[in-house]
């Protein structure tokens, strides 16, 4: 979810990013400026879509809390939010055909209500604005586009196309029917196809004669199809992660060559260590127990700030401990968003390797070459 995105912050306890395509947006309707419309206009009509689209993602967490699922963060494209659970309990939770229909449901409703809200504001103080006057959609009115844009994403959720609303019931029948891999794969292609038959149709539409149809639908059909079609390209290549994820055991991908540090040990003795090692992080054990977690630029910081010490007064004694037998899927979502950097692998009470986020890409990598040279010897 990181990956070409930026972070807006925690909102009730959830992550909140939102995607590098989404600000592409703010550039295109900078492009009315050309068209002699106010910079300011434009900014807002930007900014009246991501309101729609937090409209629709407060619902959803809001029913997802009601239903006992946990969020861990979403993502922000222009047609709706992605959704990253905090837990394996909470994604089995999301995907049970009451909690998945609730979900699908809310986020186009809360667009149609919040759509008749402004209207009707728009109405009692303005009768005379014209609601239903073409373009329905513009910056010079912004106004009536906040009631369109609410209505045009809210309808947009009913195409069943996934990651859309009707998409995600869609994959959820298939998930019933042949597992949950094949059924996102399924429901994933079937977006992926629509998406792209929508960038299509809006190209053809351009060059459609006759009426100004081509001109005020094609827009739309490009953008939405592209964002659909992107949206169920990550929603694909995040279950191909998964699914890869799951068939890795710590043993395949742990450190077994590493070094520890002792408790008792001076901070100029961890630091000269360090010198001679890759490692970025380094386990910390008193005779065979593990005790705690240092860090190379701890070291380093604790000894500018406060002179030389021992490695028990900085070391964390907050870590996951993981078994070797663990998938590397299940170790991934116990580790607090991706905030520990460093996972110590023990048997039987001993340290028997280590996983740090420095080591993995290099260390699946390998596995992958190890495994393919496996398969065709």
């Amino acid at each position: 979810m990181r990956g070409w995105s930026f972070p807006l912050g925690r909102w009730m306890g959830v992550d909140l990013r939102i995607h590098t395509f989404f600000l592409l947006l703010l550039g295109f309707s900078l492009l009315a400026t050309s068209l002699n419309v106010p910079t300011w206009r434009a900014i807002f009509l930007w900014g009246i879509l991501l309101l729609a689209v937090f409209v629709r993602e407060i619902a959803r967490v809001i029913t997802a809390a009601y239903h006992g699922v946990q969020l861990r963060s979403i993502l922000l494209l222009p047609i709706g939010g992605l959704f990253s659970y905090a837990n394996p309990d909470s994604a089995e939770r999301a995907s049970e055909g009451k909690v998945q229909t609730s979900m699908a449901l809310v986020g186009p409703l809360a667009n149609f209500a919040f759509a008749l809200v402004v209207g009707a504001l728009i109405l009692g103080a303005s009768p005379n604005v014209p609601v239903f006057a073409k373009p329905l959609v513009t910056p010079l009115h912004l106004m009536r586009s906040a009631v369109w844009l609410n209505v045009i994403l809210g309808a947009l959720n009913f195409v069943p196309a996934y990651p859309l609303d009707a998409g995600r019931m869609l994959r959820g029948g298939f998930s019933r029917a042949h597992g949950a891999v094949k059924g996102t794969r399924a429901a994933s292609g079937i977006g992926q196809m629509l998406g792209l038959l929508a960038v299509l149709g809006g190209i053809a539409l351009l060059f459609l004669p006759g009426s100004g149809l081509g001109t005020n639908l094609s827009p739309w059909l490009i953008m939405g199809g592209f964002f659909i079609f992107i949206g169920a390209q990550l929603e694909d290549q995040g279950l191909m992660f998964q699914s890869v994820v799951d068939t890795v055991t710590m043993r395949d991908v742990m450190l077994t060559n590493f070094a520890t540090l002792s408790p008792s040990d001076t901070l100029e003795d961890a630091l000269h260590q360090a010198i001679h090692s890759l490692q970025d992080e380094f386990p910390v054990v008193r005779g065979a127990n593990l005790v705690g977690v240092v860090s190379r630029q701890g070291i380093i910081e604790a000894l500018r700030s406060e002179g030389n010490g021992y490695v028990q007064s900085i070391m964390s004694r907050a870590f996951q401990v993981a078994q070797p037998d663990d998938s590397l899927g299940q170790m991934i979502r116990r580790m607090s968003g991706g905030k520990m950097s460093l996972v110590p692998v023990t048997e039987g009470g001993r340290i028997v390797g280590i996983v740090t986020l420095q080591n993995l890409m290099h260390s699946m990598g390998m596995l992958a070459e190890h495994r393919r040279f496996k398969r065709e010897g």
